[in-house]
């Protein structure tokens, strides 16, 4: 007797190396939960499928394995689409596995049908709709390695309820055979040639890393190319930890909500060196005016990122590590003293700067990073907690900042601690929330309880929507349409308290740091109400259509 299909899924997940699925049940998916209950894998069961998404998706960027998860058809489908949408803008690797119902059904509008392939065929690396038993294991084989390669992403594999009941005697594949996929890791001999050239003759280059950086572990030949050639780095959202920000040459983030300082010296740079960055918007600003001096290389992997939104002027596709490692036997040891005193000078003149009054939230950022002595991993929401998270911590290691960049999904953060959770136990987890984004995924709290996962959520709680509310403020004469939250928000601590979990209000600047360390003792879920000022804004801010060195606010 062959196997079933439930059987052949289980058995490819232990064989892939898969310790976690996130996921909840419904009927076309019975047989797969009943076969994982029997299997080494162990199930996380979720309040919603984007919290199952998220979770997947947070464990992958913390872990650098394929998150999974597994969902019902129909509504199931579709609530995790935002989610993988999320990991398919930043490169997460992700397989997402989701019911359907049975083959002669598919196409009639039985219950619970979508059609999932073509709702996300655009927001995929790839996926598939499993018709054959026969076709199951090498299916699942292809999933996990298009997911884990090349530029990693969300894969998703939709299950007719009839394929996972059907039975097949075969083998799990050991390797997979794509000729139309062959992803490219070495780099051109002649552009890298080209590259160590434009690098040793530049006087005033500046590094610019990516999240690609991370993904390909290039960190360490990021460190060494600048401190080797006495290069200033700046890096994406993404990028933060690729190189660490306690270093003299980090500059941190640049674009939008960048430094000063960061966005000074790439105005000022002579080369930009992008490892594994897309130049978005939020980074470039007004296209015409980005590096305006400036030569640029440009590393990655995805050939169609290159010369998108920036002319490159020396390409070169291929795995950044590997690509870095052939540059770094051709760059010449330099200081380029002159540039990094310019550089120094920028960061005395314009540092990051918040004003007194009130509790500040660049304040409670700053007593996370020295209460955890800057070793915790920091999960994100969306809007300006994300931006003072990533402006106040000082992130000094890969995998360290979990956040939705390109997306910039609200309720991401939460979830996406619990994957960091598990994937990292000994870790302390703090996701830095706003009281808006943290209401979209609060039903996860059940999630860390039931697990006894110790995450921490830091509610930077200001009563408004408060990205949209300060683009109000400053572009729209203060006009809070829709971004009035206070009126109606929870007592925080309260929900937390009714799902298991622990909490606290805090109210002022000396409650913080007590706060805080109890967080951090307490080996459960804990919620941190902050009541920080209502109006306090992110700045430095470069408004929308200006040149990155024409930033409003937020320096000394």
């Amino acid at each position: 007797m062959g196997k079933t299909g439930a059987d052949i899924f289980a058995d490819a997940l232990i064989k892939e190396g898969v310790d976690y699925v996130f996921g909840i049940p419904g009927a076309v998916i019975i047989p797969l939960f009943d076969r994982l209950a029997a299997s080494p894998v162990k199930l996380v069961l979720t309040r919603h499928e984007q919290g199952a998404g998220h979770a997947a998706d947070g464990y992958a960027r913390a872990s650098g394995k394929p998150g999974v998860c597994l969902v019902t058809s129909g509504p199931g489908a579709t609530n995790l689409v935002t989610a993988i949408a999320t990991a398919n803008f930043d490169s997460a690797p992700m397989v997402a596995f989701t019911g359907q119902v049975r083959t002669p059904l598919i196409g009639n509008d039985a219950f619970q049908e979508v059609d999932i392939t073509g709702m996300t065929r655009t927001i995929t690396k790839h996926n598939y709709l499993v018709r054959d038993v026969r076709d199951l294991a090498r299916t699942i084989k292809e999933a996990f390695h298009i997911a884990r390669t090349g530029r990693p992403g969300p894969v998703l594999v939709d299950l007719p309820m009839d394929v996972t009941l059907a039975e097949h005697d075969c083998d799990y594949p050991a390797e997979v055979d794509l000729p139309g996929y062959k992803p490219n890791y070495k780099g051109n001999a002649r552009q890298i040639k080209l590259a160590a050239e434009a690098i040793n003759a530049s006087r005033r280059p500046v590094l610019y890393v990516g999240g690609g950086a991370i993904i390909s572990g290039a960190a360490p030949e990021v460190y060494e190319l600048a401190t080797r050639a006495g290069i200033p780095v700046t890096t994406t959202l993404l990028g933060l930890g690729a190189f660490p920000e306690t270093h003299a040459l980090s500059l941190k983030m640049l674009g939008m909500h960048g430094t000063a300082y960061a966005n000074y010296a790439v105005t000022e740079s002579d080369l930009i060196i992008a490892v594994g960055a897309r130049f978005d918007d939020r980074v470039t600003g007004r296209l015409d005016s980005f590096a305006p001096e400036a030569k640029v290389i440009h590393i990655d992997i995805d050939p169609t990122s290159i010369s998108k939104n920036i002319r490159v002027d020396v390409p070169v596709v291929g795995d950044a590590k590997l690509i870095l490692r052939d540059i770094l036997e051709l760059v010449q040891p330099a200081a380029r003293t002159e540039w990094v005193e310019q550089v120094a000078a920028w960061k005395v003149k314009h540092p990051l700067a918040y004003g007194p009054g009130g509790l500040k939230p660049q304040y409670v950022i700053e007593q996370i990073y020295e209460a955890t002595r800057g070793e915790a991993i920091i999960t994100t929401e969306v809007g300006q907690n994300q931006m003072w998270a990533a402006q106040w911590f000082k992130y000094t290691r890969p995998r360290q900042f979990i956040s939705s960049g390109g997306l910039g999904t609200m309720g991401y953060g939460f979830p996406a601690a619990i994957g960091a959770q598990l994937a990292c136990p000994g870790a302390v987890v703090f996701d830095i929330a706003g009281d808006g984004s943290f209401q979209m995924n609060i039903q996860e709290l059940a999630t860390a309880v039931k697990y006894e996962l110790p995450v921490k959520v830091a509610v930077l709680n200001n009563g408004f929507l408060g990205m949209v509310r300060q683009w109000q403020e400053l572009f729209f004469n203060r006009r809070y349409s829709g971004t009035v939250l206070g009126d109606a928000n929870p007592d925080f601590v309260r929900v937390a308290q009714a799902y298991g979990a622990e909490g606290i209000l805090v109210t002022k600047p000396e409650e913080v740091r007590p706060a805080v360390e109890r967080a951090i003792a307490t080996p459960r879920p804990f919620v941190l109400d902050f009541r920080v000022e209502p109006e306090e804004n992110v700045f430095p801010m470069v408004p929308s259509g200006q040149s990155i060195n024409k930033m409003i606010g937020g320096m000394a």
